[in-house]
């Protein structure tokens, strides 16, 4: 009877299959990305620096989140998740009986609730944007 764990049930989650300690990459990487997010703060995000270029201030306005993704990314998964039930309602054809009727459900409820989620969400990102435009025309006057 063993006394100890057999060591094909242990595993050390704090190294890789290389030997490399797992522990001591991660402290580097968290300074080397703290001083990165220091020198990108100072040298594109801080309102007091100037930079000259259209790929410098396309970089400036994406650092500082002046440029959102959120709304085209939130479109797309939209799209994709309406196509996905249109599709997968199909698969209740093949039950027959009940599965008719889930059929219809699904082709025609779970477009409606993904939109319903969708426009749910869509709100935040239009009081972001109507708050922005508030504010982008207070601060000209």
């Amino acid at each position: 009877m063993y006394t100890t764990t057999p060591s094909y049930y242990t595993y050390d989650v704090t190294s890789t299959s290389a030997g490399v300690d797992f522990g001591v990459w991660g402290i580097i990487a968290m300074v080397i990305a703290f001083i990165a997010a220091i020198l990108i703060y100072f040298l594109f995000v801080n309102s007091k620096t100037e930079v000259k270029g259209k790929f410098a201030k396309w970089l400036k306005d994406f650092l500082s989140f002046r440029i959102m993704w959120l709304e085209p990314i939130l479109k797309m998964a939209y799209y994709f998740a309406t196509i996905f039930i249109i599709l997968t309602s199909f698969t209740f054809l093949q039950f027959g009986g009940y599965g008719v009727l889930y059929f219809f459900i699904m082709l025609i409820g779970g477009p409606i609730l993904v939109r319903v989620c969708y426009e749910m969400v869509m709100l935040l990102v239009g009081i972001w944007r109507n708050t922005k435009d508030i504010a982008d025309n207070t601060k000209k006057k």
